[in-house]
């Protein structure tokens, strides 16, 4: 009776509400709903999950709550800023208030080391990265259509561009021979196999910095991907949204600075995605910019805004801190040698045990290396051990196979969401799991270094997590009515 009632409501709805395009069924998503059931608190839930699959900048709101606490003015909901209440409350025009764009603008120039300068007209307002991606993918493309996009990717990708569009991604595969770096080759291989299945190929879908990789592109690459992309009329959308994350060289460098200095493309196929969501730690604000080069796409795109505008007391809020240059300057400093240190932090914790990690240099993250903890090299082996690392272990990490990876045993790992001691916690975790795994098992081929012991492993884990955790902070986590809601 209750499957035949949901079946009926069900066929009320459309067929693109209802069909499995949002991507809930995924790995990715399932450890956020075991974390959401399970949460950690050093108190009141020691021995909960640990959030180590958001990728969030809690870093540095010191510094935010201290300077919203010292320009009250900024906000419209306090008695300082209260004069400019009815003005920011009306209808605004939806290309944004001007003080936003050019604030935006100029914190992009900023972030890319003012070596490109970004034009405030050009910028489209979105609500967050999510929605700015979805309207590129309604512009650009029809249904049946593709873009490429080297593996590892985001998997919330296959959410923002597909579901409501229609259209597909098709891997460019990048393996770990080479650090998963894009090359010619497998550029060429990835359209040439599109081809031959009668695919119309779109565009190309750049992350950069890479999520889940946490690694930058060099310049010789950006421009053969530019290469690549106007020597078959394909467009480029770059999402930079990691921008202003790097905390160690090589240093970033932006699609924009490659078009304007180091080769000549058609620049109507350049395209952009930002937000305020990672480099300054306000995924909340739902503030996601669409920049554009081509004049036919900003129009587009700008008609389409009205369906997510970020909201005019945001902007208002925005615009007056990202104006504080002297603020943001520190902003980007303070956040980089945090980020570095708490990078440094983890990758050192997980070197003592023996598990490597791919070298990187931005991101909230990084791409843990697992490969000799699987029974056999397969994914079913990568699933099996994620298993008892979000059940046993009580870790959220992210498995490689929901960012597409072409070879199983790598984990995305999320360091910026927590405090200092839940990281001591979870490096913790993690050095007893390798003892046990150790001991459990004979040192003998990597195929025998898993499954004989799951058994042995799960109880071991029983009781895994430190039953006396001091007094210190909560880790910080948000609570959700869907882990899509929040998903990065």
């Amino acid at each position: 009776m209750e499957f035949s009632l949901k079946n009926e409501q069900q066929q009320l709805l459309s067929k693109m509400a209802t069909n499995d395009g949002h991507g809930e069924n995924s790995p990715y998503f399932d450890g956020w709903k075991a974390y959401d059931s399970d949460p950690y608190h050093p108190t009141r839930n020691p021995n909960g999950v640990i959030q180590m699959g958001l990728a969030e900048n809690q870093l540095c709101f010191d510094l935010i709550e201290e300077w919203v606490l010292n320009n009250p003015e900024a906000s419209i909901c306090t008695a300082e800023g209260a004069n400019k209440f009815m003005e920011v409350a009306i209808y605004q025009d939806y290309h944004g208030l001007p003080e936003f764009r050019n604030a935006v603008a100029r914190f992009m120039e900023k972030v890319r080391g003012d070596r490109v300068k970004f034009d405030p007209n050009r910028i489209v307002m979105s609500g967050g990265a999510t929605g700015a991606h979805e309207t590129l993918a309604f512009c650009l493309a029809d249904p049946e259509d593709a873009f490429l996009v080297p593996t590892p990717y985001y998997p919330g990708f296959d959410r923002d561009l597909r579901w409501r569009t229609g259209m597909q991604l098709l891997p460019i595969v990048c393996r770990s021979s080479n650090d998963f770096k894009v090359t010619k080759e497998s550029m060429e291989a990835a359209y040439q196999k599109a081809q031959e299945a009668n695919i119309r190929v779109k565009g190309f879908l750049l992350n950069n910095p890479s999520n889940p990789l946490g690694t930058v592109l060099d310049r010789e690459t950006l421009i053969d991907i530019v290469t690549f992309i106007n020597d078959k009329n394909i467009h480029l959308i770059c999402d930079e949204i990691y921008s202003a994350t790097v905390f160690s060289q090589p240093e970033f460098i932006s699609i924009s600075e490659i078009i304007e200095h180091d080769v000549q493309c058609n620049r109507d196929l350049i395209h952009l995605v930002y937000s305020l969501s990672k480099d300054l730690g306000f995924p909340g604000f739902r503030v996601g910019i669409l920049y554009s080069y081509n004049d036919a796409v900003v129009s587009c795109a700008r008609k389409m805004s009205s369906f997510g505008l970020v909201s005019t007391q945001t902007q208002h809020l925005i615009a007056s801190m990202l104006s504080d240059e002297a603020f943001m300057d520190k902003i980007i400093s303070t956040s980089s040698e945090r980020l570095a240190a708490r990078h440094g932090l983890f990758t050192r914790g997980l070197a003592q045990v023996g598990i490597g990690t791919l070298k990187s240099s931005a991101g909230l993250y990084f791409w843990m290396d697992l490969r000799r903890l699987l029974r056999e090299s397969t994914f079913e082996a990568e699933m099996e051990l994620w298993r008892i690392i979000i059940h046993e272990v009580k870790l959220n990490v992210s498995p490689g196979l929901s960012f597409h990876c072409s070879e199983p045993g790598w984990f995305r790992v999320c360091f910026a969401n927590m405090d200092d001691e839940s990281v001591r916690v979870a490096l913790r975790r993690i050095h007893k799991f390798v003892l046990v795994q150790g001991k459990a098992t004979e040192p003998t081929t990597p195929k025998s270094r898993c499954g004989s012991s799951k058994l042995q492993l799960s109880l071991s884990f029983r009781r895994l997590d430190e039953r006396v955790m001091g007094s210190h902070m909560m880790s910080p986590h948000s609570p959700m009515a869907s882990p899509l809601v929040r998903a990065t």
